[in-house]
């Protein structure tokens, strides 16, 4: 006859996701991926790697997405299988352990008194109803509740502790789903950023390292002053972004912004990552010709802005700023515009001899590259008045707090676990010729040598007590 539904086995894939084979097996597999994402560099830094590689192995990595392991889609999966299986097992034992938190033994058992080692036994004088107050009081001293249960010349206790130490794993199973749910917070709706910003500059958006595309922040950063320390040697000791934080035009923060020190701002983490120069504004020339004389002139410039020749031939301009340009140093786009005839631009570098050296002939005898191109002057570049900008990498992790959430159970769960047990206690007061015998036994779910010296001290504790009462 065929079997009725209900009749059939448990569900495959129930059983399949409550196997602890299973954990094993996305744990190995867990690991091995962690492992590569140490080994292959990750998103930008995945570059220079990649180049390395053959267009075939290239095409694979690209495939797996190897080179941005952590938000692929196979990676998420394999968290969230880790998860539901964590869930599906912890669900599957939970009746079991609920029936142990349950049960309540009866006091008047024998069995636990059964080969009782002679540490947890004494003899006492008096009567079996004062010996049973005697004891009552003192259990009702260390339990919130101590059952009894009186037979004929006998009187049984039942006291416990530790019921909750059956839930210690829960709260660890718990902590490691939540972690496992805070890393899918992040990964789908954190990101990675960085910025560059200018000295006494504001920003509204960050250049998401994931695809290179801006985003929007909803509020604007900038950076009032940036300060750095050098050593002797000429390395960098120390840096800092002073930083103010605007909603809507107004100042809602300040924050000083140091290496190993960040700063969050409506759930986004600013860390300082880098820094650097970029040429200002302005420019220090000298200018010489014959109706100069025999000292140059010397003068402050600021980019498209025109200045008049000192002979009046017309004006001038600079045009554009670099601080490095084809590797031969700083320079300057110059424009001389004159009265009569055609506007000229040529180059003028800081270290013009430099260039003549290193420039092909046909380039170096080029007017774009002659710093005499307008007669009869000749430019010369002093130096560039240059500005700081400090580099930020900006990250936004909404798993974070669940994260902490489950450190924190994990903590207490393995607290449970380790440090507690389910200690059941059964004092047995019974008559035994013209004296009372005391009896002591118990049973843990775990740690019997804790249970041992449990049950010998408060023996110990209790024939302390009918001791005083003599």
């Amino acid at each position: 006859m065929a079997k009725s539904s209900t009749e059939k086995g448990p569900n495959p894939i129930w059983g399949l996701f409550s196997s602890v084979r299973l954990t094993i097996v996305l744990l190995i597999i867990l690991a091995i991926a962690s492992i590569l994402g140490t080994i292959i560099p990750q998103q930008q830094d995945a570059l220079g790697f990649a180049k390395q590689l053959t267009p075939g192995l290239l095409r694979l990595f690209r495939s797996l997405d190897l080179f941005d392991m952590y938000h692929s889609i196979w990676f998420r999966l394999l968290i969230g299988f880790l998860a539901l299986n964590l869930l599906i097992c912890s669900i599957d034992r939970f009746p079991n352990t609920w029936r142990r938190f349950r049960a309540v033994p009866k006091p008047d058992r024998s069995k636990p008194f059964e080969r009782l080692p002679s540490g947890q036994t004494f003899l006492t004088e008096g009567s079996l109803k004062e010996a049973s107050a005697t004891v009552a009081r003192f259990l009702r001293s260390r339990y919130k509740k101590a059952d009894k249960k009186e037979a004929r010349e006998i009187t049984y206790f039942y006291g416990e502790r530790g019921r909750f130490s059956h839930f210690g794993v829960y709260f660890v199973h718990l902590s490691v789903i939540l972690i496992l749910i805070g890393a899918l917070v992040g990964s789908f709706f954190g990101f990675e950023a960085y910025v560059n910003i200018l000295e006494g500059e504001r920003i509204d958006a960050v250049t998401l390292r994931k695809g290179m595309v801006p985003l929007k922040l909803g509020f604007e950063v900038g950076c009032d002053k940036f300060t750095v320390d050098f050593y002797d040697t000429g390395a960098p000791k120390e840096y800092r972004s002073d930083l103010r934080f605007f909603i809507d035009g107004k100042e809602a923060k300040k924050a000083a912004l140091l290496v190993n020190h960040p700063t969050q701002f409506r759930g986004i983490t600013f860390y300082q990552s880098s820094y650097g120069t970029v040429p200002g504004n302005k420019v220090r020339l000298r200018v010489s010709g014959p109706q100069i004389g025999s000292k140059d002139t010397a003068i402050e410039v600021e980019t498209d802005k025109l200045y008049d020749l000192p002979g009046g031939e017309g004006q001038f301009s600079v045009r554009d700023i670099r601080s490095d340009i084809m590797g031969l140093g700083p320079a300057v786009l110059i424009s001389v515009q004159p009265g009569e005839g055609k506007e000229t631009h040529f180059w003028v570098f800081q270290d013009q001899e430099m260039v003549k050296k290193r420039l092909p002939p046909p380039m170096a005898q080029s007017p774009k590259f002659n710093p005499s191109a307008f007669k009869p002057y000749t430019f010369f570049l002093d130096g560039l008045k240059t500005k700081y900008y400090t580099g930020l990498q900006v990250n936004k992790d909404p798993g974070v707090p669940i994260v902490w959430l489950a450190f924190f159970l994990m903590v207490l769960g393995f607290f449970i676990t380790f440090f507690t047990s389910h200690r059941k206690t059964w004092v047995r007061v019974s008559k035994e010729g013209d004296g009372i015998r005391i009896s002591v036994a118990g049973t843990a779910n775990k740690n019997p040598v804790g249970l041992k010296r449990h049950l010998e001290r408060l023996t110990k504790d209790l024939r302390n007590r009918f001791d005083e009462r003599e």
